[in-house]
């Protein structure tokens, strides 16, 4: 089938053009007279040549152009279908890892949703059994913990989906004042309480340059950065949040002295319900650091991150926001 698809193709560039060629030097024989109305004129210098064209030579002219159009309007339509066909492939291929990530979206998410219904579900069974007051207020706890993860994973997925289709609303953003209210937010959280966090900001001799963008989304994604350093490091670890400029663009820094990222996740850190080896047993709900990648991309930049488990190790995130 093959070879006979090869030949049609081989036939349709060869012949096709000819056989046009042909007929219209055929049909010129019966519509052209025995001499063109016109005459074409040669210059050679001091002597000059003047002729008609005969209708032999017309119906080769004929030919010729015949020939050549066709043949040109093959060219185009092959270059057309394989531009359609590339675009296709591009297409399907598209769609293709669009299922993939969505495959992958749902076992995660079915992963992370059955976890805290499991604990839930085995606090329950033991607050039924337990006999005394503490073994009951123990198991209690363990449902609420297990209740707060499955909030935490349904709202934070709530997040996620608004930012799909989310159009931000820009407003100068003051970004000391962002960082240092992203600071205190994270000294004055119980959940981390006597852990130093610092902001280090350089002293530059003009105001620091602002950014236009949603200012609580902002907020949100430094947040983030530096609850997830909170989170993976000790009391003994510090973390610190700095801020520079690199010329058009203003860079955020979230760096921790924790024991850093295994270097197999770091290309899949931010994608959605991804947990990388050092997570297992943490609590989370897995989408932190893909709103940070989000929020990031609606604001025209991006994020980063570099790690190390070797001395010296730590970790630094760094979100890069355009100034406007």
């Amino acid at each position: 089938m093959s070879v006979f698809r090869k030949w049609r193709s081989l036939s349709l560039w060869l012949f096709l053009p000819v056989g046009i060629g042909l007929f219209l030097s055929i049909l010129a024989g019966f519509l052209l007279p025995e001499e063109f109305p016109f005459l074409v004129s040669v210059d050679m210098g001091f002597t000059g040549i003047v002729f008609g064209m005969s209708i032999r030579s017309s119906r080769l002219v004929v030919f010729l152009l015949g020939y050549f159009v066709t043949l040109f309007a093959l060219i185009v339509r092959y270059w057309d279908r394989r531009r359609i066909a590339q675009a296709q492939t591009m297409y399907a291929d598209y769609v293709q890892n669009e299922r993939e990530n969505r495959r992958n979206f749902m076992r995660r998410l079915d992963h992370e949703i059955k976890n805290p219904l499991t604990g839930l579900r085995a606090a329950l069974v033991n607050l039924r059994e337990e006999k005394t007051d503490e073994e009951r207020q123990r198991a209690v706890g363990n449902a609420n913990r297990a209740v707060e993860r499955l909030i935490r994973l349904l709202t934070d997925l709530r997040k996620l989906s608004e930012l799909e289709e989310r159009a931000i609303e820009r407003y100068p953003v003051d970004i000391p004042e962002l960082l240092d209210d992203v600071v205190t937010a994270a000294r004055v959280n119980p959940v981390y309480e006597g852990r130093e966090v610092n902001l280090l900001i350089p002293k530059i001799p003009s105001p620091f340059p602002t950014i236009t963008g949603d200012r609580d989304l902002l907020l949100l994604a430094v947040y983030n950065l530096v609850e997830n350093a909170l989170k993976f490091t000790s009391a003994s670890d510090s973390v610190e949040v700095r801020a520079m400029e690199d010329g058009r663009t203003v860079v955020i820094e979230v760096a921790d002295t924790g024991a850093g990222i295994p270097s197999e996740d770091l290309s899949k850190i931010f994608e959605e319900l991804y947990r990388g080896s050092n997570a297992r047993g943490t609590e989370g709900s897995g989408l932190g650091l893909a709103l940070v990648n989000r929020i990031a991309t609606l604001h025209g930049g991006g994020v980063g991150v570099r790690s190390s488990q070797a001395e010296p190790r730590g970790t630094v995130f760094t979100l890069r926001l355009p100034r406007r």
